[in-house]
C-alpha cells in the first residue's frame, strides 16, 4: 500500500472528505449567522447578546464593521483558551469565523436590510443565528465568542454551570443595549432574540434536554474511547456483556455528554467500527464533573 507523507490514499481522501464537509457546513451557518445578525438585528436596533452583539452595538455607535470588530474580540479569547480547547478545535473554529467574518462584512452589506416589525425581526434572527450555530456545532467547530469565555471560567471556577455563564454573560450584553439604543424594548427584542437561538439549536441538533447519554456497543472498545476523549475531552464508561442470543462477550460504552458533541461521538462510533449499536437518550439532568455539581 503506497503512503503520502505517512497516511494511505485511503486515509488521505477521508480527510479530504471531511474538511470538504466542515467546509460546505461552515459557509451554510455563516450564511445563517450572517443574515440572523445582520439582515435581521442590524436594524431593529437590539443586540442579540455574546461578542456579535457588542460588535453591533459598536457598528451602531461608531459604524465600525460587524464582522472585522467579532474577529478582533475573539483574540485574546482564542489565545486565553488555547490550553484548554486544543489545538485542532481553535483552527476549526478560526476557519469559521473568518467565513462568517467575510460574509458579514462583504456580502451581506450589499443585500437588502429588513426594515419591518422588531418582534419579527427579533424572532427572525433567532431562528437564524440558532440553526447557523447548529451547523458549527455539528462539525466541532463554534461561532468564538462566549463559548471560549464559558470555557476559561468553568476551568477557574469548575463549580459553576456552563449554561448559566452563557446566560448571564449574554444578558449583560443585551443590557447594555438599552443606554445604547435609548430603548427598553431593545432588551426585551434581545432576549427574544437569545430565546429563540437556543431553541433552535437544540431542536436542529437532538432536542431539548440538558444533556445525552451515549450507548455504543462494539469490539473497538480502547480506539473508540480514545476518539472520544480526543474529540470532546470526555471520559467514559466500560461496562462488560454479553449478548443473549449470539452469547457472544461485547462491551458496553457509556457517555453523558452535551447535546452539541453528541453528533461527534455517534459520528466517530460509526467511523470507528461500522457494526457499532449506538443509543441516544436524553437525560433530564446529569450530575457531575463537566456537568451540574449536585446540591443537598
Amino acid at each position: 500500500m503506497s503512503f503520502i507523507k505517512g497516511k494511505s490514499k485511503e486515509e488521505i481522501k477521508k480527510s479530504a472528505k471531511r474538511i470538504a464537509l466542515d467546509t460546505v457546513c461552515d459557509v451554510i451557518g455563516s450564511i445563517l449567522y450572517a443574515m440572523g445578525l445582520y439582515t435581521f438585528a442590524k436594524m431593529a436596533n437590539f443586540s442579540p447578546g455574546g461578542i456579535s452583539g457588542i460588535a453591533l452595538i459598536l457598528n451602531y455607535l461608531w459604524k465600525l464593521p460587524v464582522g472585522v470588530m467579532t474577529l478582533i474580540m475573539n483574540i485574546p479569547l482564542v489565545i486565553a483558551s488555547y490550553k484548554i480547547v486544543g489545538g485542532r478545535f481553535l483552527a476549526k473554529t478560526a476557519k469559521t469565523m473568518i467565513i462568517t467574518t467575510l460574509f458579514l462584512d462583504v456580502i451581506f452589506p450589499l443585500l437588502p436590510l429588513y426594515t419591518g416589525n422588531r418582534m419579527m425581526a427579533a424572532l427572525y434572527s433567532g431562528l437564524c443565528m440558532g440553526a447557523g450555530m447548529a451547523f458549527f456545532y455539528m462539525r466541532g467547530s463554534s461561532s468564538g465568542g462566549m463559548d471560549f469565555l464559558s470555557m476559561i471560567i468553568k476551568v477557574k471556577h469548575p463549580h459553576i454551570s456552563l449554561g448559566i455563564v452563557t446566560a448571564v454573560s449574554d444578558f449583560l450584553v443585551i443590557l447594555i443595549g438599552w443606554p445604547v439604543f435609548k430603548d427598553a424594548d431593545a432588551v426585551l427584542y434581545g432576549l427574544i432574540c437569545s430565546f429563540a437561538a437556543s431553541i433552535v439549536i437544540d431542536r436542529v441538533l437532538y432536542g431539548i434536554g440538558a444533556g445525552k447519554l451515549v450507548i455504543v456497543i462494539t469490539n473497538n472498545t480502547d480506539a473508540l474511547t480514545e476518539k472520544i476523549s480526543e474529540l470532546t475531552d470526555r471520559g467514559s464508561t466500560i461496562i462488560r456483556a454479553i449478548g443473549s442470543y449470539t452469547k457472544e462477550d461485547r462491551d458496553v460504552i457509556l457517555c453523558a455528554c452535551s447535546k452539541s458533541q453528541t453528533y461527534m461521538i455517534t459520528n466517530a462510533a460509526h467511523e470507528v467500527d461500522p457494526g457499532a449499536f449506538v443509543m441516544v437518550t436524553e437525560t433530564s439532568e446529569v450530575f457531575g464533573e463537566g456537568f451540574k455539581e449536585y446540591k443537598k
